[in-house]
Parts: C-alpha cells; sequence; structure tokens
C-alpha cells in the first residue's frame, strides 16, 4: 500500500507532466464574432448572448440552425432598442446582420423557407441528443453523483481527492480506488473532465435550443401553433430542461432545478435537516383555494408552481425578486421549524407553531401599525387565519420588501402599501383565475416597480437633491423620517390606491426653491402644495440640548439654587424655607421655556403633524404661560406680605397641590407596574387624557419602561451615584460656593464703582456682571461634575461586574497551565450541545461508578483535542506559531493506545527532567518521592505517559523474546511499586543514563526506514538493555529465572534485537514524535507560545469557559445567522508594489511589517519553505511565494482579505461542531473506522458542510464592483480571488447599465449577487493546469497539513496560476428604481444588499474588523441569547467586546487601543447593566435580523443628520420597544487609526456626528420618554461627554 505522501507526488507530478505535454482540455473555444460584445444596455436580457454562444457552437454541424439563432437574437435585439438609440447597439446590429448574411451566403443560393424553422429546429434537436448521447450522459453523470464520490463541480471533486490523499491510512475504499485510478493512469483525470465539460456544453445547448423553439411557436398563431410540437416532444424537452443544474445559479437551495448533488435536500445523513427544507417547499406549493394561473405563464420545468408565482402574476414582481424571496422563506420556514423538532407523519411537514412564529415575527410591526392608527388588519381574526393564508401574506411583505430599494427606510410606509395589495389581493383570489392589480399595471405591463416604487423614489430622491449634499438646512428638505412619519397618522390615507399622485405628499421641491441647480432638470414645480417637514423639524441650534434633556437641567439648576441658598443663609433656618420656595417659580418658568421650544422646534411641521400633536404643544403653552404668571405672581405677593399672607396661603396650595399631580402622574407614568395598569385602563378616556397631558403618544417610544427589578437595579446604581455625588458636592459647597457668598455681599453693597469699560448691565444694578463673572466659573464645574461623578462610578461599577464574570481570572503564564484541565470541562459544558452533555453526565456516572474515572478523563480530552488542535492549527496558519510550537500545543487525540490521558506538550513541557532530578536527590520514601512529584499535576501525568509510551513503543518494535525483556521489567518495576521498594531494585539516580538512551532510539524512529536506520536501531536498543541491566537494575532475578535465563541466551546468540517491526502505523509514529518530544523539550511552558497574540487569544478563550454562557443546541437547531460587511473602494489585498513602495524616509511597509512582526515573519518563512535569512527578491522569484506574501501583510493591515477569512472561521467552526455532533452514543460516526478519530475529513463532509451553508451565510457589499471588475481595477481581480479561495462568500454591488429612455441616454440600477464560479462559460482552461490550480489553491488553504508530510516544495513548479481566470456567477439581479445612493453612503450600501441575507440574526461587521476560529466556536451561544429573559423586552441587538489589533504600530495606535478596550469593557458592560442604555456603538452587534428589516433596516441613512448612522439602531431598537445587551465571553478583531490626522479627522467626524444627533428627532423622543434616571444615563454617555468636554477648555 503506498503511502500518502508517495500518492500525492505522484499526483502533483503527473499532473506537471501532462501540463509539459500540452494536454489541452478546453470547456469552450475563446468567444469570438458578436456572441461576446453585447452591449451593456441589452445585458439585462442574457439570453441575447447565450443565443449567440450556442449559434457559434453549432455554426459547423449545421450553418442553417445557426441562422435560425442569430436572427432570433437580432429579433431581440430590435424589440429592446427598435431605435438603436443604445451605447453599441447599432454596432452590435450590423455586426449581427453580417454574420447573418454571411450564414445565408452559405446556402449557396438556395432559398430559405422560414417558415420551415421550428421543423428544422425540432429535428435538429433529435439530431444533436442522438449525435450527443444525451441519455448516457445523463445517466453517466447521475450514477458518479450518487456515489457520493463527485460533488457539484469538478473543482470541488479534486479539493476532496487532494484532502483524502493527506488523510489516507490504509484502509481500501471506493474512494481510495478511485484515487489509485488517478495515480495509475494520469489521462484519467482529463477524460473525467472532458466529458463533464462535455455535459455542460451539451445541455447548455439544448437549453438554448428548446427556448428559441418555444419563443417562435409562441409568435404564431394559436391554432398553428398548437400541432407543431408534439406531446412527446415537449416532454423530452422539459426532461432536458431539468438537467441544467449547472447553468441555472442558485444561492443556497437549488428550488428552480433538481439538484442531485445537493445535500441540503438529497443525501441521506443530512435528512434530519432536509426534511425540514422539503416540508418549507412543499408548505408554499399552490393549494386548491387559489386562482388558477393562466396557461401562459412559464414556470421552470423542474418545480411546480407555488403561492410566490402567483403574486409574481398578480403584481408583476421581478423574476428574480420572487426568486430571492422563495429561498429566503423557505429558509426562514426551515429554520424555524428546526427548533421545534420533526412534525409526525409519513411526508415532510411544516408545524403551525413554526408557521404562525414566522408569521408574527415578519408582520408584527404591521399589526402594531394597525393597533395605533386604529385600523382593522387584513385579517378580521388572526386565530381563525388559515396557515396557507399566513404563508401567503408573508410572502407578499417579503416580495414587497424585497424589491422597494430605498423605500426600505419607511418601514411603514412598506406597512401601508402591504395593507392596500393585501386587501387587492383578497379581491383577485375570490377568481377562478388570476388576474393582474389594477394598481400595477403599466403600458408595459404589470410591474410592482414602476407603479408602486418609482413614484415614491422620485420624490424621496427630489428631496434628497435639495440638500445640497448635505449643505442646506435640515428644515429646506424632507428627509426619510419625514416620508416614514407621515404614515403615522390616518392622513395617509389621503394618498388613495393607486397612488394619487397630485397629491402634494407626491409634490417634489419648486424650481425656485431648489439648492442644487444642477438637479432642477429632474424635479417639477410644486408651488405651494408641497409638503413640509412631518411630526419634527431639525432647526440647527444649540436649544436642542435644553429641548432634549430639558429634565436634567431644571434638576441641575433648582439643586444649584437650593445649594446657593443654603450657602446664604449660613444653613437650614426658617428664612432658608421661605427662599427654597422659589424653586416654584424656577420650575414652572424653565418648563414654560421648554413650551416655547417645542413651538419653535415644530416650526415649519404643523401643516403635516397629527392634529393631537399641535393641540398638545399650543395647550401647553398656554397652561405654562398662565402657571408661570400665576406662580411668579403669588410668590411676589407672598414676599411682600409675608407669611402670614393669604398670598402665601395660596402659593404654598399651587404647589403642593402641582407637585402632587406631578409625582401622582411620575408614577403612573414611569414606575412599571403602574405603567402596566395604566395601560389596562387605556380605554377609559381620563386615562388616555391624563397620559396624553404628560407626554406625546408617538408611534414609537411606547412601553419604554423596564421590568420593576430592573427599575430598582438602576435607582440603587443612582442611589450610590447620588450618595458619591453628594460627597461631591460636600467640598464644592464649602469650598467652592460657601466662600462666594462673602465677596458677593461684598460686590453687591458696592456703589458708584468707575468701570475702565463699558458696563451697562452693572450700573445701578449691583454689578450685576462682575457677579456674573464671579459665580460662572464655579457653576460651570458644577455641570462637570455629574461627568466626572458618573466617570468615577461606572468604573468602579464595571470593575465589580468584570470581577461578577469572572474576566481576567486566567492569566497565561500561570492560569491558563493550573486551570486547562478544568477549562476542559467548562469547554465540553459550554460549547457542546444539551443532549450531549447528558450523554456525558451519564456517562461520567456510569464510569464513576465502575472506577473508571482515568477512562471518563481520556473520553472527555479526545472529545476536546478536535476543538483545540484546529484552534492550533489556525494560529499556525495564521503564522502566530512556529512549526515546533504547534507540536507542543497539539493536543493527541486520545485514542486509547495508552491507558491514560494525554495533554499538550507544552504542559508537560521539562517535567520529567524535574521529575528525574527530583528523584535522583530524593532520600525520601517511596510514597513521599511521588506525593513531590504529582504535587504538581502535570509532572505525574508527564512520568505516567513516558513509562506507558516507552513500553508501547519497545512493545511494537521488538519480538517474542525482546517483548519477554519488557514485560519482565515491567512487572518487576510494578511489583516494586506494591512493595514499596523501588528505590531499592532500581537505582533512580541513573535513569538520566535510560532517558539518554531512548531518546536517541525515538531520534532514529522517527524517519522513514532505511538500512542505515534500522542498524542504528538496532544499536540503541543494544545500548539501552545494557544500561537497564548495568547500571539500573539492582532487584533479585531469582524469582522469574526462567525468564531471565531465556532472555540471557537470546542475547547470547544475537537474537533478542535483531528483528525489529519498524513502526509503519501513522499513531505510532506519532506517538514515538511525542515521546521523543517529552525527552528532549527542556523548554518551559511560559514561553510557549512567545508570540503575544497568540497568548492572548489563548489566554481569553480559557477564560471565557469560567464565565456564564447558554447552553448551545445542536448546529441543525440553531438560529441561522448571516454577516454582513460593506466595502467601497479600501484595499483588498495588498499588491507587490504597494508593499515594496518606498515612504519619504526610505521604508517600505513590507520592512515595517517585518520589524513590527519578526516572529510571524520568520514562521511565515518557514511555512512556505524558506529559510530564515531568505532574502525578499527570492520570494519574488516564486508566484506562489509571491501570492502567499501578500496575503501575509494583507492580514496584518485593516484590508478586506483579513475581515472575510475572519468572518468565514465561522462557517469553518459550524462546519466541525456539525461534523462531530453526528458522534453517535458509542463514539463513533458513521463512516470512520475509528471511534476517536473524531475531526479527520470534516471539512469534506457534504452534509457538514451543506448544514454551515445553511446556517451561516457572508455577504460582502462591494457597492462599485460592477465598476471595477469593467475599468480592470485590482481591487476586482482581488475580491473575485476571494470569492475563488471561499465558495460560501457573496457578493452583492450595484450595476449601472446605460440605457435609452425618450431619446435620450438613461441609467437604470441593479442590484446584483454573485459568487464564484469556477466553470465559468466563459473561460478557458488548458489541460491538467486547471487540476494544478486546485491543487495551488488547496496548498494555500492547507499549507500546514502539507507541511507535515513535506510536500511543500512539490507545488512550487506552478508559477502560471495567474493565467487562472477567475469569473464570478450572477445569482440575482434585481432593478432598482434609481440611483440607490440619495443619503449617506453606508448605510445606502447595506440597504441595496440586505435582501440578500438570511437567517434570523445578522452580525454587521466593517471591513476593518477580524474574527478568530475559537471565538466563532462560541457563536452558537451568543444566538441564544435572543430567547433568554434580559429584561422586559427581549433582546434585539446582542453586543459583543472588540479587541483593536493596531494598537503594537504605533504609540498613538496603542493609546487609541487602549482608549478603545476601556470603552468596549468598563463602558459598554455598565451601559447595559443596570443604566440599560446601550445602543449600537461597533459593528460586531449582532442584529435580530427579522426585527430590524421590518422596522427599517440596522442603520439610518438621511443626509448628514445620519451620518454617524451606526447608533441610530441602537435609537430605533430602543424606540421600537427593543432591548440592548452586552456579552464578553466572545470577541472580535477591530482596527483603528494609527496615525494622528487619522485619529484627530475620526474624532471629528465623532464628535461632529454627536452633534448632529442632538439635533434628531430620535435623541429627543429617548430625552423625554426614558424616566430621569434612563434619561441622565443616557445625556452623560452620548451629548453630555462633548458637552463637558467644551466646558473644560471655557474653564482653562
Amino acid at each position: 500500500m503506498r503511502t500518502p505522501e508517495t500518492n500525492w507526488e505522484r499526483l502533483v507530478r503527473a499532473a506537471l507532466r501532462l501540463e509539459r505535454l500540452g494536454v489541452v482540455v478546453s470547456e469552450q473555444q475563446p468567444v469570438s464574432g458578436v456572441a461576446g460584445n453585447v452591449p451593456s444596455s441589452l445585458t439585462n436580457n442574457t439570453h441575447i448572448d447565450e443565443i449567440l454562444r450556442a449559434a457559434d457552437e453549432i455554426e459547423d454541424e449545421d450553418p442553417n440552425i445557426a441562422r435560425i439563432l442569430c436572427e432570433h437574437a437580432y429579433s431581440l435585439a430590435q424589440n429592446l432598442d427598435p431605435n438603436s438609440e443604445g451605447r453599441g447597439v447599432l454596432q452590435f446590429k450590423t455586426g449581427l446582420m453580417s454574420v447573418i448574411k454571411q450564414k445565408l451566403a452559405k446556402r449557396d443560393g438556395r432559398t430559405i423557407d422560414r417558415s420551415q424553422d421550428i421543423a428544422r429546429l425540432q429535428e435538429f434537436y433529435k439530431h444533436y441528443r442522438e449525435n450527443n448521447k444525451v441519455d448516457e450522459l445523463r445517466e453517466d453523470e447521475m450514477k458518479m453523483r450518487e456515489s457520493g464520490v463527485f460533488s457539484g463541480n469538478l473543482g470541488d471533486y479534486t479539493v476532496s481527492l487532494i484532502a483524502y490523499a493527506l488523510k489516507c491510512s490504509g484502509q481500501c475504499t471506493d474512494k481510495e480506488n478511485l484515487v489509485e485510478m488517478l495515480y495509475c493512469e494520469p489521462n484519467s483525470f482529463d477524460r473525467l473532465e472532458r466529458k463533464t465539460l462535455k455535459r455542460k456544453k451539451v445541455f447548455a445547448t439544448l437549453r438554448v435550443l428548446g427556448t428559441v423553439l418555444e419563443e417562435l411557436t409562441r409568435e404564431m398563431a394559436p391554432d398553428a401553433a398548437q400541432n407543431l410540437i408534439s406531446e412527446e416532444m415537449k416532454r423530452v424537452m422539459e426532461k432536458d430542461a431539468a438537467m441544467t443544474e449547472d447553468v441555472i445559479p442558485y444561492n443556497i437551495i437549488p428550488l428552480d432545478t433538481q439538484s442531485i448533488t445537493n445535500a441540503i435536500v438529497n443525501l441521506p445523513e443530512a435528512s434530519y435537516y432536509g426534511d425540514k427544507v422539503k416540508a418549507a417547499i412543499l408548505s408554499l406549493k399552490y393549494y386548491a383555494n387559489l386562482p388558477k394561473l393562466p396557461s401562459d405563464f412559464s414556470l421552470p420545468a423542474t418545480r411546480s408552481a407555488d403561492v410566490l408565482d402567483l403574486l409574481h402574476y398578480v403584481f408583476g414582481f421581478q423574476k428574480d425578486n420572487v426568486s430571492n424571496q422563495r429561498e429566503h422563506i423557505v429558509h426562514l420556514l426551515a429554520n424555524e421549524q428546526s427548533r421545534f423538532g420533526c412534525v409526525l407523519g409519513s411526508e415532510p411537514k411544516i408545524d403551525e407553531t413554526a408557521v404562525t412564529s414566522v408569521f408574527k415575527k415578519s408582520l408584527e410591526n404591521y399589526t402594531k401599525w394597525c393597533n395605533y392608527l386604529p385600523l382593522q388588519p387584513v385579517w378580521n381574526n388572526m386565530d381563525n387565519l388559515s396557515r396557507e393564508k399566513k404563508l401567503l401574506y408573508v410572502s407578499l411583505y417579503f416580495l414587497i420588501w424585497g424589491e422597494a430599494a430605498n423605500i426600505r427606510f419607511l418601514p411603514e410606509c412598506l406597512c401601508y402599501i402591504f395593507h392596500h395589495m393585501a386587501r387587492e389581493l383578497e379581491e383577485i383570489l375570490r377568481q377562478p383565475i388570476a388576474q393582474s392589480a389594477k394598481s400595477c399595471i403599466s403600458p408595459d405591463g404589470v410591474s410592482f416597480l414602476s407603479q408602486l416604487i418609482f413614484p415614491l423614489y422620485d420624490v424621496i430622491a427630489a428631496e434628497a437633491a435639495n440638500n445640497d449634499n448635505g449643505r442646506a438646512p435640515h428644515s429646506a428638505w424632507r428627509n426619510y423620517d419625514d416620508f416614514n412619519e407621515f404614515f403615522w397618522s390616518l392622513r395617509c390615507f389621503q394618498l388613495g390606491w393607486p397612488w394619487m399622485l397630485s397629491s402634494p405628499f407626491f409634490t417634489k421641491p419648486s424650481k425656485n426653491t431648489m439648492v442644487n441647480p444642477s438637479l432642477q432638470g429632474i424635479l417639477s414645480s410644486g408651488g405651494s402644495k408641497h409638503y413640509g417637514k412631518t411630526s419634527f423639524v431639525e432647526h440647527r441650534t444649540f436649544l436642542h440640548l435644553y429641548h432634549s434633556f430639558h429634565r436634567l437641567w431644571i434638576f441641575l439648576f433648582m439643586m444649584f439654587q437650593g445649594l446657593t441658598i443654603i450657602a446664604f443663609n449660613n444653613g437650614v433656618n426658617s428664612t432658608t424655607i421661605k427662599q427654597v420656595l422659589s424653586l416654584g417659580p424656577t420650575y414652572v418658568v424653565m418648563k414654560f421655556i421648554e413650551s416655547v421650544l417645542d413651538i419653535l422646534m415644530m416650526y415649519g411641521a404643523f401643516s403635516t403633524s397629527r392634529r393631537s400633536a399641535v393641540t398638545r404643544i399650543f395647550g401647553r403653552f398656554l397652561w405654562f404661560s398662565v402657571a408661570s404668571f400665576a406662580v411668579c405672581y403669588f410668590y411676589i405677593k407672598a414676599l411682600q406680605d409675608g407669611s402670614s399672607s393669604a398670598a402665601f396661603r395660596i402659593y404654598i396650595f399651587m404647589i403642593g397641590i402641582y407637585a402632587a399631580y406631578n409625582l401622582f402622574i411620575g408614577f403612573l407614568v414611569r414606575i412599571p407596574f403602574c405603567h402596566r395598569l395604566t395601560d389596562l385602563c387605556y380605554r377609559w378616556r381620563i386615562v388616555r387624557l391624563v397620559r396624553w397631558l404628560h407626554q406625546e403618544h408617538y408611534y414609537v417610544g411606547q412601553g419604554m419602561y423596564e421590568r420593576t427589578i430592573d427599575y430598582i437595579n438602576y435607582y440603587m446604581y443612582f442611589s450610590g451615584w447620588s450618595f458619591l455625588a453628594g460627597s461631591f458636592h460636600l467640598p464644592i459647597f464649602s469650598r467652592k460656593i460657601k466662600p462666594l457668598v462673602s465677596p458677593t455681599k461684598t460686590i453687591v453693597n458696592f456703589r458708584n464703582l468707575q468701570y475702565s469699560w463699558h458696563d451697562l448691565m452693572s450700573r445701578n444694578n449691583h454689578n450685576a456682571l462682575t457677579i456674573l463673572s464671579l459665580w460662572a466659573p464655579v457653576f460651570a464645574i458644577y455641570l462637570l461634575d455629574i461627568y466626572i461623578f458618573y466617570t468615577v462610578v461606572s468604573s468602579v461599577w464595571g470593575f465589580l461586574l468584570g470581577a461578577r464574570d469572572r474576566l481576567g481570572e486566567v492569566v497565561f503564564r500561570s492560569g491558563l497551565l493550573k486551570l486547562f484541565i478544568t477549562s476542559l470541562r467548562d469547554f465540553l459544558q459550554h460549547l457542546w450541545t444539551i443532549f450531549m452533555c447528558l450523554f456525558q453526565k451519564g456517562l461520567q456516572k456510569q464510569l464513576s461508578s465502575s472506577g473508571q474515572g482515568e477512562e471518563l478523563n481520556r473520553l472527555d480530552a479526545a472529545r476536546f483535542a478536535p476543538f483545540w488542535n484546529k484552534i492550533v492549527g489556525c494560529l499556525r496558519e495564521e503564522d502566530y506559531i512556529s512549526d515546533p510550537e504547534r507540536d507542543l500545543l497539539i493536543m493527541p487525540k486520545n485514542s486509547g493506545i495508552l491507558p491514560m490521558v494525554q495533554w499538550p506538550l507544552f504542559l508537560l513541557a521539562s517535567k520529567i527532567f524535574v521529575a528525574r532530578d527530583t528523584a535522583a536527590e530524593s532520600k525520601d520514601l517511596q510514597d513521599d518521592l511521588w506525593l513531590r512529584i504529582s504535587r504538581d499535576e502535570y509532572m505525574g501525568y508527564a512520568v505516567k505517559e513516558c513509562y506507558h509510551s516507552i513500553k508501547v513503543i519497545l512493545m511494537s518494535l521488538l519480538d517474542k523474546e525482546g517483548q519477554l525483556w519488557v514485560e519482565r521489567i515491567d512487572e518487576d518495576i510494578h511489583e516494586s511499586i506494591r512493595k514499596k521498594n523501588i528505590q531499592t531494585n532500581f537505582r533512580l539516580s541513573k535513569l538520566h543514563f535510560v532517558m539518554s538512551r531512548i531518546s536517541a532510539l525515538t531520534g532514529i524512529l522517527k524517519g522513514e526506514e532505511s538500512a542505515e536506520r534500522l542498524k542504528g536501531a538496532v544499536n540503541a536498543v543494544q545500548d539501552l538493555y545494557e544500561v537497564v541491566h548495568h547500571d539500573v537494575l539492582a532487584l533479585d532475578m531469582s524469582h522469574n529465572i526462567d525468564a531471565w535465563a531465556q532472555i540471557t541466551n537470546a542475547r547470547a546468540e544475537g537474537r533478542l534485537f535483531s528483528n525489529l517491526n519498524w513502526p509503519k502505523d501513522p499513531e505510532m509514529k506519532a506517538l514515538i514524535k511525542r515521546l521523543h518530544a517529552l525527552l528532549t523539550t527542556n523548554e518551559s511552558a511560559s514561553n510557549v507560545p512567545r508570540n503575544l497574540e497568540a497568548r492572548r487569544r489563548l489566554q481569553f478563550f480559557t477564560n471565557s469557559m469560567f464565565m456564564k454562557m447558554p447552553i448551545v443546541k445542536a448546529v441543525s437547531e440553531m438560529l441561522s445567522f448571516s454577516v454582513f460587511t460593506p466595502y467601497y473602494s479600501e484595499t483588498v489585498l495588498y499588491s507587490l508594489d504597494e508593499l515594496h513602495k518606498k515612504n519619504e524616509d526610505g521604508i517600505s511597509t513590507l520592512f515595517y511589517l517585518q520589524k513590527i512582526y519578526p516572529d510571524e515573519w520568520k514562521n511565515f518563512l518557514e511555512r512556505i519553505g524558506r529559510k530564515e535569512d531568505t532574502d525578499d527578491s527570492e520570494l519574488l522569484e516564486s508566484e506562489n511565494d509571491k501570492l502567499e506574501l501578500r496575503f501575509w501583510a494583507s492580514y496584518r493591515g485593516q484590508t478586506l482579505a483579513r475581515t472575510v477569512r475572519g468572518m468565514m472561521y465561522y462557517r469553518k467552526a459550524l462546519m466541525l461542531q456539525s461534523y462531530l455532533e453526528r458522534t453517535s452514543e458509542d463514539g463513533t460516526i458513521p463512516g470512520t473506522a475509528n471511534a476517536m478519530d473524531l475531526a479527520e475529513g470534516f471539512d469534506l463532509s457534504p452534509q457538514a458542510r451543506a448544514l454551515a451553508d445553511l446556517k451561516f451565510t457572508y455577504v460582502v457589499t462591494c457597492q462599485i464592483y460592477g465598476k471595477q471588475k469593467g475599468e480592470g481595477k485590482p481591487e476586482a481581480k482581488d475580491i473575485a480571488m476571494l470569492m475563488q479561495r471561499n465558495e460560501a462568500l457573496r457578493v452583492a454591488f450595484i450595476d449601472e447599465v446605460e440605457t435609452v429612455k425618450d431619446g435620450k441616454p438613461h441609467t437604470n440600477y441593479y442590484s446584483r449577487l454573485v459568487k464564484a464560479d469556477i466553470h465559468g462559460k466563459d473561460k478557458v482552461i488548458f489541460g491538467a493546469f486547471h487540476f494544478v490550480s486546485k491543487l495551488y489553491f488547496f496548498h494555500l488553504e492547507n499549507s500546514c497539513r502539507l507541511a507535515q508530510f513535506g510536500l511543500l516544495t512539490i507545488l512550487n513548479p506552478i508559477d502560471q496560476w495567474r493565467t487562472y481566470v477567475l469569473l464570478f456567477q450572477e445569482i440575482y439581479s434585481i432593478k432598482l428604481p434609481g440611483n440607490p445612493k440619495l443619503g449617506e453612503g453606508k448605510p445606502e450600501n447595506q440597504n441595496h444588499a440586505v435582501i440578500f441575507t438570511r437567517g434570523n440574526a445578522v452580525q454587521t461587521i466593517d471591513m476593518n474588523q477580524d474574527n478568530y476560529f475559537e471565538e466563532a466556536l462560541k457563536i452558537r451561544n451568543l444566538l441564544e441569547e435572543f430567547h433568554l429573559v434580559h429584561g422586559k423586552h427581549k433582546p434585539t441587538i446582542l453586543g459583543i467586546r472588540e479587541h483593536v489589533f493596531t494598537g503594537s504600530v504605533s504609540s498613538l495606535a496603542s493609546f487609541m487601543s487602549n482608549q478603545e478596550t476601556s470603552f468596549v469593557t468598563l463602558g459598554q458592560r455598565v451601559l447595559a447593566n443596570p443604566l440599560k442604555v446601550r445602543m449600537h456603538y461597533g459593528h460586531p452587534d449582532v442584529f435580530d435580523r427579522i426585527f430590524h428589516i421590518t422596522r427599517g433596516g440596522m442603520s439610518k441613512a438621511s443626509r448628514i443628520i445620519n451620518i454617524s448612522e451606526d447608533i441610530y439602531a441602537g435609537f430605533n431598537s430602543t424606540l421600537r420597544q427593543g432591548n440592548v445587551t452586552h456579552h464578553e465571553y466572545i470577541q472580535v478583531g477591530k482596527g483603528r487609526d494609527v496615525g494622528l490626522n487619522q485619529i484627530a479627522l475620526f474624532e471629528g467626524k465623532v464628535a461632529g456626528g454627536n452633534g448632529e444627533q442632538v439635533l434628531s428627532r430620535d435623541v429627543y423622543r429617548l430625552g423625554q420618554l426614558f424616566d430621569f434616571f434612563r434619561m441622565m444615563s443616557f445625556y452623560v454617555t452620548t451629548v453630555g461627554f462633548y458637552f463637558c468636554t467644551m466646558v473644560c477648555p471655557i474653564l482653562l
């Protein structure tokens, strides 16, 4: 049997040999003529391109059929652009016509009867099928695929084959037989490649022929066309269409094609989850009560009609939008059902509970909107709503949302559209045959986009154009919030249905008010009918600071006033009490100022606001006008008349009544119990009136209160704060305020002072300006104290919370060593499923009761080893550790070859030497000696493992008498231990001789077998024999004299060690290497690993195992999630020019990276097989090394490549976890012979890969990728390379297609989703080079594993990798109503691509972030937090901590790193608990996806006002009864600015964004609706920080 390394080498060399011989395998010839030059204005009809390609393919076989295809393509182009006004269309038509004329000329003058074209096409279709043996191709392909040998494309099979060669351990399987076939017959791979490529070409051509045949038939009269294609021919065409799997792209689940290879729905091992996918598909099928679809409605031949097809026909949704949402809904249903288990029955079925859950989550916002208006939903009673109707409504809503483009920022507008479309649908459902909805009928057909979305988009775009790129005042134009809040009142129904475009709502800004003249042409004048702002106006004024937080300012002013009164009266006395009553006028006057600001801030929105809101504002103004006048009058009158006057008694009565009323209302509104009581009594008019008087009833902001226990928690927090504040106020009162009393009185009494400057205020006014100057600094310090108090208290509280959560419990140098075993058990408890934890507990009880505790530890270690080793492997792949360090950190499989637990070598390193010296020097008794050794737990393990390893190795190495010798020594040792005389029978001081001989033997046995090594091994064993017998043994051999005599005779005859069994078993080889390392490694464990980043990561991971986290469910039952990364034009991958370009100091980027990461550079050179002193120029000699160098540097910068690698760890972690979860009760995995060989091949398992794809989706939204690709930018090529290296990566981008509209150039915008296409239809692959390219990319991802076999150098000849064509495959293309960038770029970029995300949760990640494999293992725990109780409201945003990885770049970067660490640890944990005011501050946060996409998205996009778009997600979530939490047992990496200018710009952006936040309606509503304590916390953690920062320089 050949070894894996031999097979590998023969495989690669065979492929390279074919390349040198010039063997060519071409999937398709390069596209020539017009086939590859379809203009961009016609690319929306990709059918033209496919037809012309097929025409080129069959040109030589039948030119007449090629002519028919070209003519049909010409007619399609003519229909799309009859006047040839698009760019390049005229040239394209001219060229195509010339081609047609050339084909006509080939007919030798014979006439062309076009009426016979259909018949010719049919005959050629049959002829083409027979010539290419289509039925045999189908049968052979199905056999190969059903056998499980081939994956969906041959490239994936190649990777599987290579990886299998690496892990092949001698078993003979069908797959290995195939491997051997490829090894023995190098040309066989090319034959298989040719066969697969031929199949693709044939079925692609048949698909085009069938489509053209159907379209030509449709153009004829119905009576004539009916008999042209026979029923048998139709069935054959449908059957062939079903085999176009590789032609029809799909995202995750193949719904429009019958996939044979997709493990999600087909493989038996995946049936548990595959049944749920099938059930979800069946639940959407066309049910009996629906109206019939017209006969001309086309459906794929591979599936039957479903409810989305009905909605597609009725409302004219785009085809790709329907396909996208079909997969989205199936994905949601299947994942929801997975949490409820299987439904009993013979067929897969979705449970009613799962359907109801999806329905409620998806339409929860619509239901609340109806209740708020109030309005009857489209259903009368949800309890009587059938599951089919629920799914129909869910499908309709998501189809609306999927095509709404920028209107997705208007969630209540979508509710309005859904409400009317659902009612319209109800009318259509009563018809026997489906009809088109009247609201969507346009001159060009039925179009939801053009009739319902475009009018809204048009007016929003006009308003956005009016903001003068953010320079215009916010009050001058309507933003997204203004449009959305228009739908918060019944007035929105004035818009009618379909849209009444004459409404002022749709009126665009008039030309004379346009700020940007260049955009006036696209806007129409609306005159005075134009609607203004809605509900709120963002006037640019500092008064917003008082307006939003008036309760805080009232509190601070009144507190300062009270302290000042006490100071002037020298304590509390009757005079003090009388003067303290002046707080009444202060309060009402400040409330009057607030009411005035209400009117001023509302100016410009009165006409569009709710009447109740306007009435309340003016009513409050009148009330506080009268109240302030009355209170001030009676107070002044009381001062004049004295305390015994009637005016004084009236004043006291007024103040008492008003205070009692406010106290009572405060309890009703703020105390949770009272608030719930008022909710129950809300139908009472008096309750509604009182609540309306107290605060405006917005659509958002309802229920802004927490549980009673949470209220008590942050009340106690503020009580502690108040106590500390009191201790601070005491010195302020005694040292600041009181000392100013006397000078103030003196200054007041000064008369007729002559100022050197004009002082109009102080003259005859008791020197008021002088007094103001005296008191202003004290008052400013008083205002500053509030932030100082918060900082101190939050730091102390945050420290206590961290200590409670056991943060920092593990210190690497000591804690990790001591707690490694404990963390192992915690790991199994936290990261194994509930079922496996219960199984583990049962096994533990069983083994413990039978006295097999060591066996239990071994099983725990065996289950932990795959995870730990993969973590270590990732550290090696990332070059944080070297090969020797990796060997020290790797944990053995604990497969049972030794009767004990084998721990990583770094825990046992140097322990055996300490134990040896202890034994040699000890004068203690045996028990005392062992007690000293076992006091260090790992030292005891090291001694035991060395002993058992030596025995096992010698027993496998020796034969007969040799084994007898080992057994005799072993028995004598055990007997001596039993009798406690081992120090007498064995000279322990001579153990170092034994260790030196054993290490010499293992050093020889590590290598491959050879005559020289075999002779050396014999000599080493003989030396060991001599040392043991002459130096170590001191026992009496007379008890076993026969056995010793036999051994002695064999030694004398030379037979004892003459026949050694050279170890060949991989497990035995690994044991020998490990023993050799144990006996030779003298390095302290505290120095492994040396790299600080590796230490930090291992320390944090180990520490997190001791923290509280939810118990996970199986991968098949976990919440599905997506990761979402916006990208514009940042660096994807460093180019060689960028790495070698020198700055003004002569320092290149590569040189700088080598100096700040010297150990990682050394590890990198070791990984690629280079010497440590290799010069940079030597790396440029190999294309492999060039690419490796680019990736190494890019992974140490803030690049997209680093982010993609980190986020794809989620998929790798899920694959490993799902693979291991298939463990049966006896510890085996189906398909593996070794019970403990748990992790081998997890990344090759189709089931694990499919399940990971269902649970995890990664979308990078590269906004201008289409433009970059068209211009040939290097960023586009690098992005394509990332897609090739990561099969689950999806890229969404905005594509601009130029067309002609009304005789003028017009640009259409499309939102497209693409994935890598290894077998792209446009590329040419030369010979075995395709195979070699796959080898190369596999080598990039698995270089660590290849290095173990010494195979890296084999791949060095593959320098032609750069010719490998990187293509993508378009999955969805959805037309947009216009340019999607109307507001801030980043949220608009996110919004266009959010429709391609999947799952229950979405993690928003910036492109300067990173992730780690060990942290990805904990994502299931984090997602379970959505189902835990974190307060009154369910969690909607899960906050997680960040680690800033740029801290080592410079001192400034280190400062930024420390600042950020402080914010994301101490700061965030206090904001979340107990203050309940944490918002969305960073992109690692995980969102409840359904909650947010149905409520406006994960950010806001209005220009300038939402410049800090991230935090508005937290604002929106909190206002809509969400809950933002924070969790510190998981972290991601984050890059920060490293230069002074960058840091200054970033701080300026954040500060400017905060300034805009103060103007926003979100901050105003939070400041009004929070209870007082949360409002104070919200203030000091947002605008209060910048206000206090501004106060500091003023004071200085």
